[in-house]
């Protein structure tokens, strides 16, 4: 019987060379995906990104356009007038009953003295919502990289799980050949061969369900990266780091000391803030008075009475000048400038609540995440105790099987448990590596391998 098992190891062992080299030949004809280029393939193709970048482009306009509102306007103004039967000579403001062709010209400029500070605060208001807009822009940015490398993990997981299937199938298939062979020399019973064809048709099923996790998690992710769907890429397992040099032992308090200070929701939140505030002092410049100067020059032209006297005389003799200022009080205005005051400060006022439920929203993520932490660190440990265990019990229970002590039933039960272990400990180890990246990412530490 060993002599018979150590034939189809060595034809699995075979085989299953083949069949990685010839995997190797055809993975070396598609585009190998790191988790570097994944996140820089987000940040490149993502739409949400691209929408938050508009967003930036739009609020630089704004604060641009708050700054050139300083400078003093200037506007020419020309006209030209036909007037037929009796008519005001526009120059002697006599009746005349002729056809008069008049024209006049202008260049006027004027400029706010004062206005209650209120283009001043307006630019600082558009500075803070360009600032708000970038770290917009940038919290959209760390969340698609956490969640690339959600997605890239989850890869990562489906194939291994896939490989530990495929290993067992191949098994399986090893072990009903040789239950088929003891079968037929009738040293063993036919419920010993339908115990194998069972294993093996679970192991087939596990095959499958593997396979379809995997396409699966590329579609996810092929997706989130904005790729065509029928896109083919082989994703680069980089080398893991020693599971032992995970470090769960972090304090909340610390970790949420350190991403207060820059994590970009609380930053953006900070920010509007801020902004809101500001719009409290632009509604208050409605109670206050406006200066206005106003400049300019100008002359005119009219063939009526003076139709014997030269174009260029008469726009040299009616060439004049102004110069004014002009006060404006607000005295009544329906409440407006009282409305819009109150209105500033109930939005200050969300704000302040908005900016708080970041913060504690941040405190709470923060905390969960430090508790899924622990909690996968205790998980991969158990799993990995209880593989080596099945993993322990199933070689005894396979060698009292390859002498007659152990019955099929309970050899397939150990492998079936032996799996399952398998299983856990790969999907246990994954997910303590991502809980760990999780709280680099609230640190603010590159989410690499």
């Amino acid at each position: 019987m060993e002599h018979i098992k150590h034939q189809y190891f060595f034809k699995y062992f075979v085989l299953s060379f083949l069949g990685i080299a010839f995997s190797g030949m055809s993975l070396s004809a598609q585009e190998l995906l790191t988790l570097k280029r994944a996140t820089e393939l987000v940040i490149e193709n993502n739409l949400q990104i691209k929408q938050a970048q508009f967003t930036e482009a739009i609020s630089d306009e704004n604060l641009q356009q708050s700054k050139l509102a300083l400078l003093p306007s200037l506007n020419a103004n020309t006209s030209l007038n036909f007037n037929f039967g009796r008519s005001i000579d526009p120059l002697t403001n006599q009746f005349v009953n002729q056809a008069i062709t008049s024209t006049s010209g202008n260049l006027s400029s004027g400029t706010s003295l004062f206005q209650g500070f209120q283009k001043l605060n307006q630019i600082s208001q558009n500075k803070l919502q360009l600032d708000a807009d970038k770290s917009n822009t940038q919290k959209i940015k760390n969340d698609l990289i956490l969640t690339v490398v959600t997605g890239y993990l989850s890869v990562l997981n489906a194939q291994d799980i896939l490989i530990a299937s495929e290993q067992q199938l191949a098994i399986s298939k090893q072990q009903l050949d040789i239950e088929q062979k003891f079968y037929d020399v009738g040293t063993k019973t036919l419920a010993d061969l339908s115990q194998a064809k069972s294993q093996l048709a679970s192991a087939e099923l596990n095959v499958t369900n593997a396979q379809n996790q995997v396409d699966l998690a590329f579609l996810n992710l092929a997706q989130l990266l904005e790729l065509d769907p029928s896109s083919v890429f082989v994703v680069e397992k980089p080398k893991m780091e020693d599971m032992s040099k995970l470090n769960s032992a972090y304090s909340s308090s610390d970790v949420f000391k350190s991403a207060s200070a820059s994590f970009p929701d609380i930053r953006l939140a900070e920010l509007r803030r801020q902004a809101s505030e500001k719009g409290i002092d632009i509604a208050k410049g409605n109670y206050s008075p406006s200066i206005n100067l106003q400049s300019g020059f100008g002359t005119r032209y009219s063939n009526g009475s003076f139709g014997n006297t030269s174009f260029s005389t008469q726009v040299k003799d009616n060439f004049n000048q102004f110069i004014g200022f002009g006060l404006s009080v607000p005295i009544f205005n329906g409440m407006a400038a009282r409305s819009s005051v109150r209105r500033a400060k109930i939005n200050f006022q969300n704000s302040l609540v908005n900016e708080q439920l970041a913060k504690n929203n941040l405190n709470k993520v923060i905390n969960q995440a430090v508790y899924d932490l622990r909690a996968a660190e205790k998980r991969y440990y158990s799993t990995q105790t209880a593989f080596i265990s099945s993993k322990d019990a199933f070689n005894v229970i396979e060698q009292r099987y390859s002498v007659g002590l152990v019955n099929s039933l309970d050899y397939n039960q150990a492998q079936t448990n032996l799996n399952k272990a398998q299983f856990d400990q790969i999907q246990a180890q994954y997910d303590f590596i991502f809980r760990s990246k999780v709280i680099d990412f609230y640190l603010g530490n590159p989410l690499t391998f």
